[in-house]
């Protein structure tokens, strides 16, 4: 055989194919360099003052932990241009002048170990460093036994020139120009946002009434009134009071809890929580930790969630706490910005803390008297604070006058305003016992956050689904409803805004598990069974249930047969149940554990051998996605609230409970228990849960899961014609 010799074909022209069949070119590592030291610096100032208000609060610590009872703050153009702090405290001595703005000089420690006894609230010595290296800084002190006090200007750490004598007044008076004026996107990108100004005023307002003892002034530059004046008190609530105003002041309750066992925590908390009475669109938690204004998510989130399944529509609470502990129990160096402190023994701490707000609302609750609520923005920047004294009014301050038409009730704690009301029904015994705050415990101590998923890209799949399909519209009447009562055996009277919804409960519930379920994907605590449940046995009863006319060997045989292969497969993924859905089947095939889905909430038991039925047949185990989509769906049918299998003996039932001519009154008395237990579930277990975590999909818009069957404008021009 014979080969032809030609030359090799001329490369491409097209510059595209000449790139992918020329080798890239070798490239050697970039180099390591060290940074200079002025572009380090920078980068550490970004981070340690972040935006105005970081450098307020910072030089506000410093001038606390100066000893100062008077503190005078003054602002222009939310910060960004001038921020005066001034103080009456001990002053700064002229040696130290030199090094006052360089990085790392601090009076507040000498060795790493002083940070576990750390009582000052300033401690690395960066914060006057960060500022001049993002803005201009001049600083006038005066200590005590001096004619005269100094005056000098910083930039990148260090002294423009030498300190000029001047006169000063005792203290000291540190002004910041032009604040990230070499920052040019983060100054543009505070220009454009809203002013900083509101959170410095609230900034100085948590500081107010903390520090009871100090006396505090904020006000714009050139103003002559201040925004927040407070004056030295000897009583907190005074103090919250003077800022926040009276109507706050008047629905606190004090707290207080402590423990001083060192093997599970030491601490002392005191301060004040809202009632029944104060209403605000957002929650004011005020958290001092070891003097240390700080945030503690768990904490607020503890304290949030109490609310809500207790106060519905006094959710967002206002909170005052000041928590002290022994300094080796809190690091404080764990955040730039010192916002966050980590404390040892946390969830136990949160733990009691929440157990204590929960006993206190639930004594206040047995002797409260409600007044007519008001909507109070909490906040003292607002123009509600400017009317403290103000008597109570029907409508917002501010706001237009409120057509007749529009006027609804919203206090959710007015018994008249729910059904109950007009109806005599003797409540049992046995379910007033259990209706406290207490029978709550469990479901307010819920730790985990239901967002924590396994990570499994189906059941994340299965999360965004729903979270994406979610109805804006039915998604704000579940948040701010309020439950009426329940018009029959399903649905549920809802009011929102001026309009009145029949609410399905039990596609409700179905749909509120199924998400549940998916979110706590492998996180279940456990319903434990008094005694394992045979699955054989629990899956014949329910085919004799569904098939209660079949009779005879051949049927039973084939039932028994059905039974056995469902028997068999649920414990061949009994490991998997268990482990991600907290369903527990024995090696022997008894079902012996339960998963908590929603806390406070038990399935009904009747219900059971329908559910392992449904796991057995419409289960498809072959595909991950489906398989648990189908679990979950079939746990959220077993765990929702369906009416009980016995009669409502309220209704026209009563014929269900008769023996002859006498009447079953312990059947009855059970029946009762049922109804009365449902229904108290739905109204302070079910509705909160949903306010938090529930998303409506968009299909309950239209397949009558909410009807609405009034509206208040409709029916004002109604009575109008009468």
């Amino acid at each position: 055989m014979e080969f032809e010799t030609s030359e090799p074909p001329s490369p491409p022209s097209h510059p595209m194919e000449t790139d992918t069949l020329d080798p890239p070119p070798s490239q050697d590592p970039p180099r390591i360099h060290r940074l200079d030291e002025s572009v380090v610096n920078r980068i550490a100032a970004g981070e340690v003052i972040q935006r105005p208000v970081s450098a307020v609060k910072e030089l506000i610590e410093n001038s606390l932990d100066a000893g100062s009872s008077s503190i005078n703050v003054s602002v222009k153009d939310g910060g960004l241009k001038f921020i005066q702090v001034s103080d009456d405290g001990h002053g700064i001595r002229y040696d130290d002048l030199p090094i006052l703005c360089e990085r790392h000089t601090t009076s507040k420690l000498s060795a790493f170990e002083d940070l576990q006894s750390i009582k000052s609230m300033g401690f690395r010595g960066e914060a006057l460093a960060s500022m001049t290296y993002v803005a201009h800084v001049t600083v006038t002190t005066i200590t005590s036994g001096q004619l005269h006090g100094y005056r000098v200007s910083y930039r990148d750490g260090v002294m423009e020139h030498e300190p000029r004598a001047c006169a000063a007044v005792k203290g000291t008076q540190i002004v910041i120009e032009n604040l990230f004026y070499n920052m040019i996107a983060r100054r543009t990108s505070l220009q454009s946002s809203a002013d900083d100004y509101p959170k410095i005023i609230d900034l100085l307002s948590r500081f107010a009434i903390h520090h009871k003892n100090v006396s505090f002034s904020c006000k714009k530059h050139g103003a002559s009134k201040a925004d927040v004046h407070s004056v030295a008190v000897s009583s907190r609530l005074d103090a919250i009071r003077s800022v926040y105003g009276a109507s706050v002041a008047r629905s606190l309750i004090e707290i207080e809890a402590s423990d001083a066992n060192s093997s599970s925590s030491v601490f002392e908390m005191n301060g004040y929580i809202s009632d029944f009475n104060y209403s605000a669109k957002k929650t004011t938690m005020i958290l001092f930790i070891n003097e240390r204004l700080v945030e503690c998510t768990a904490l607020k989130r503890a304290i949030e969630i109490v609310y809500a399944a207790t106060l519905p529509k006094a959710s967002k609470p206002f909170v005052y706490m000041s928590i002290i502990l022994p300094p080796e129990h809190v690091d404080v160096n764990v955040h730039p910005t010192k916002r966050e402190v980590s404390l040892l023994n946390q969830e136990v701490i949160v733990e009691k803390i929440q157990s204590t707000i929960e006993s206190k609302l639930r004594n206040f609750n047995d002797s409260s008297t409600y007044q007519e609520h008001v909507a109070v923005d909490s906040s003292p920047s607002s123009k509600v604070a400017a009317n403290k004294a103000s008597p109570i009014n029907t409508s917002t301050p501010g706001s237009q006058k409120v057509y007749a038409y529009k006027m609804v009730r919203t206090d959710l704690q007015d018994p008249s305003g729910r059904l109950h009301a007009y109806m005599q029904v003797k409540p049992s015994r046995q379910l007033e016992k259990n209706c406290g705050l207490n029978s709550l415990r469990s479901s307010i101590r819920q730790r985990r956050n239901p967002k924590e998923t396994a990570d499994l890209t189906s059941v994340q799949e299965l999360i965004n689904e729903f979270e994406h399909g979610c109805h804006s519209g039915l998604l704000d009447i579940v948040r701010n409803c309020t439950y009426v009562g329940m018009a029959d055996d399903v649905f549920a009277l809802l009011q929102h805004n001026t309009n009145l919804y029949l609410a399905n409960v039990v596609n409700l519930s179905k749909e509120l598990m199924y998400q549940l379920v998916l979110q706590r994907f492998g996180y279940f605590n456990a319903i434990q069974l008094s005694d394992p449940a045979p699955l054989q046995e629990l899956i014949m009863l329910a085919l004799r249930e569904e098939d209660p006319d079949s009779e005879g060997t051949e049927s039973d045989d084939l039932k028994e047969k059905i039974a056995d292969m469902n028997m068999k497969l649920l414990t061949e993924k009994a490991e998997m149940l268990d482990e991600y859905f907290g369903i527990h089947v024995d090696p022997q095939g008894n079902l012996s554990r339960l998963p908590v889905i929603l806390d406070q909430h038990t399935p009904d038991m009747d219900r059971v051998p329908e559910f392992v039925l449904c796991l057995g047949n419409d289960v498809a185990w072959n595909d991950e996605k489906i398989c648990f989509q189908t679990i979950a769906a079939a746990l959220g049918n077993f765990y929702a609230m369906h009416p009980p299998l016995l009669p409502n003996p309220s209704g026209d039932n009563s014929d269900f409970y008769k023996r002859g001519v006498e009447v079953d009154d312990e059947l009855i008395s059970e029946a009762e228990n049922a109804w009365a237990q449902r229904e108290w579930s739905i109204q302070h277990v079910l509705f909160p849960s949903m306010r938090l975590f529930f998303k409506p999909p968009t299909s309950m818009a239209a397949n009558g899961t909410f009807v609405q069957v009034a509206s208040l404008e409709k029916l004002y021009r109604v009575f109008e014609r009468c």
